[in-house]
């Protein structure tokens, strides 16, 4: 993945995760009422954000990577994507519970990615 691709995936999961997290703050606590849910919904935005800002950075070394970048987008969108959905309709988005922890796990396979040379 070029820099440029990788500044514009941040931008993208930056600005969808100030809307999502602002939409978790203020729009979501009309149609859910659950506690955890809510939790789960701020742990999710905030994940998002840190990869955002991680790609960001990652962007701004001008260090080509191909698997850094690659794992945080799709981990970020499968983790964050896949609770989002599951805290508006667990019933009806259940079969992407074990997308989350797929998701988590390609986030830490980013990480670890820049471990190579």
């Amino acid at each position: 993945m070029s820099n440029s691709l990788a500044l514009r995936c941040a931008a993208v999961l930056g600005a969808s995760g100030v809307a999502l997290g602002a939409f978790g703050a203020h729009g979501l606590r009309g149609m859910v009422s659950e506690p955890e849910k809510i939790a789960a919904w701020e742990s999710a935005s905030r994940y998002q954000l840190v990869h955002a800002a991680a790609l960001l950075a990652l962007s701004a070394t001008g260090r080509r990577s191909l698997h850094t970048p690659l794992l945080w987008t799709a981990g970020t969108v499968m983790f964050s994507g896949s609770i989002y959905l599951l805290v508006l309709s667990r019933d009806r988005f259940r079969a992407l519970g074990p997308v989350t922890p797929l998701g988590g796990l390609l986030m830490i396979a980013g990480w670890l990615s820049l471990l190579a040379p």
